[in-house]
């Protein structure tokens, strides 16, 4: 793989999914998920009904998740890997019926090739719809407004079926903000409707329309890590050129944009990639079933080497990297406010005692907390909360700030998701 390919420059590549850059302001829009409660836009993400009689051998084959107590109207966050445990791709999986799931996200695209690979009895099915996030302490407030005290009743990672707008609406309670709240989905169609429906109902609530240039603070809080933002899809290896093939074939061009910056340096595409180990997601593994990559996750959880942190980034020496701009001669990297929106997954050197000892990315300004984060894989050695690492900012040939840090948990917000819904207001 050729890593100066993707080490380019980023002009260009600002785009956003979530509708608008901002709505009212970033700063605010970034309160709304700890003080009132926001509206957002996810509809972008693939997704694909899979139904016949293999449709679980199909998924076990290719997941790391287990799917013996798989309920009708459950969803698993859904994970997965290459033979050597790195992540392809994860998403959202739902189980419709006896034999038909729904699944959001990128592994859309690998669950459809390797059926075409394969010979499983399961038919593909393409859909258009909306998906949209309404999350905060007061998103109970709002979706009782509009439909009435039994969403409430929705355990966490269960879908219920209601009615917004006279539209019939699936609601899945979930949290990636690391606050209480569901995701609503349908036909696109009624996408409009139901959205204003919403933003309707939640204005004596202080409801927010979530923009893009907030959006990925609530993951870096929350510590839900992000394909190109805080991991590649291992897809660059020899042995899935096929897929890498058919996935660029598939893929708008708004999403194939695989670009590095930052000061991380490799000459190996696969020093990008995570495991569900180092990604915070070990928890979901489960070796009651075979799967490619089972033989090398195996062995990473009974000896993991790395995992993820936060990282608190110390606020005089990111003010330096500020102020360099209003000095004489070369600045320091402009650091983006409140997070980089150029598409790259920016990574960045963590050194301790003269050594590497982890990778930060999806660095960004909290204004609830009043500091700029970041999380990190780092080396089991260096992850007990509260050491002292640095972290290189600045392109290898530019200017380059060592900038001091401290370990932090990760989730840093406390992870609010599976609150009682009916003990909130």
């Amino acid at each position: 793989m050729d890593i100066a390919a993707l080490r380019r420059t980023p002009e260009g590549y600002f785009t956003t999914r979530w509708g608008l850059p901002e709505y009212t302001d970033w700063l605010d829009e970034s309160m709304s998920w700890k003080q009132t409660c926001y509206i957002g836009d996810w509809s972008f993400l693939w997704q694909r009904r899979y139904r016949g009689p293999d449709v679980f051998k199909l998924f076990s084959d290719f997941t790391v998740n287990s799917f013996a107590n798989f309920a009708v109207g459950q969803s698993k966050h859904a994970i997965h890997v290459t033979k050597a445990g790195k992540v392809i791709a994860e998403g959202i999986l739902t189980r419709l019926g006896e034999q038909e799931v729904r699944l959001f996200g990128r592994g859309t695209f690998w669950i459809d090739y390797q059926l075409a690979q394969g010979s499983y009895d399961v038919e593909s099915i393409a859909e258009e719809g909306y998906n949209f996030q309404v999350a905060g302490p007061l998103a109970a407030a709002v979706m009782e407004k509009l439909v009435g005290p039994q969403i409430r009743d929705i355990k966490f990672m269960r879908n219920g079926e209601t009615i917004i707008a006279g539209r019939p609406v699936v609601a899945l309670r979930q949290g990636m903000s690391g606050e209480p709240g569901w995701e609503l989905q349908g036909p696109a169609e009624d996408a409009k409707a139901v959205y204003d429906a919403v933003v309707e109902a939640g204005q004596e609530f202080g409801i927010r329309k979530l923009g893009g240039r907030a959006a990925f603070i609530n993951h870096l809080e929350a510590c839900y890590p992000t394909i190109v933002t805080d991991y590649m899809p291992a897809i660059f290896d020899e042995d899935l050129r096929g897929y890498l093939e058919a996935f660029r074939v598939g893929l708008p061009a708004f999403a194939s944009t695989f670009n590095v910056a930052g000061s991380f340096q490799s000459d190996d595409i696969s020093d990008w990639y995570r495991s569900p180990v180092e990604l915070g997601w070990a928890k979901v593994i489960n070796f009651d079933h075979d799967f490619l990559g089972r033989a090398a996750l195996e062995a990473e959880v009974a000896a993991p080497r790395r995992v993820i942190r936060t990282l608190v980034w110390n606020a005089d020496d990111v003010l330096d990297v500020h102020a360099s701009l209003f000095r004489s001669g070369a600045p320091y990297h402009f650091m983006e406010m409140p997070r980089d929106q150029r598409g790259f997954m920016w990574a960045d050197r963590v050194v301790a005692g003269g050594q590497d000892v982890g990778v930060a990315t999806s660095r960004g300004y909290s204004f609830f907390f009043r500091e700029m984060l970041s999380l990190c894989v780092i080396d089991v050695a260096h992850a007990e909360i509260g050491t002292d690492v640095t972290v290189i900012w600045g392109a290898p040939g530019e200017p380059q700030k060592q900038i001091r840090a401290k370990v932090a948990s990760a989730p840093y917000k406390q992870d609010n998701r599976r609150v009682d819904m009916h003990a909130l207001r």
